[in-house]
């Protein structure tokens, strides 16, 4: 028996400012919590979720924090900097971008194990998220 085979995955990402949160998450993203309570935020996208919480703690931002896998990555990310979404200038060798999008072979969401274009920008409390789209 394996234990967590058919368990739902959920991120959570702290928050210092809950509302501040709330209304990047909307204005931004577009997105709006199915549920709250008192120090949390709760989303669902797609097949996954994730909460918002709050947190006197600051998130780390050195390493992507929660992804949203996509099909058509740069109507994604020409919609998302037409609401204002900053990407990070991600340059490093062997990692070519184009457009601001990087080409990260080897690495997840895809399925095969070739790859996926991606980019990667930061909520209003320092959370790093990224986009993804796979290489096929």
């Amino acid at each position: 028996m394996v234990v967590l085979k058919d368990a739902a995955v959920a991120t959570r990402l702290p928050a210092q400012d809950l509302e501040r949160a709330r209304a990047w998450y909307s204005d931004k993203l577009g997105l709006e919590p199915i549920d709250e309570r008192e120090g949390g935020l709760l989303y669902r996208v797609g097949r996954g979720e994730f909460a918002l919480f709050a947190s006197a703690g600051a998130p780390s931002g050195e390493h992507t924090q929660m992804g949203f896998e996509v099909e058509d990555i740069e109507a994604v990310v020409a919609e998302l900097r037409r609401r204002g979404v900053v990407f990070e200038d991600v340059q490093m060798p062997g990692m070519p971008v184009k457009d601001g999008i990087a080409e990260v072979r080897g690495n997840y969401p895809s399925k095969q194990s070739t790859g996926e274009r991606a980019v990667w920008f930061r909520d209003s409390e320092g959370n790093l998220l990224g986009l993804g789209q796979p290489i096929r």
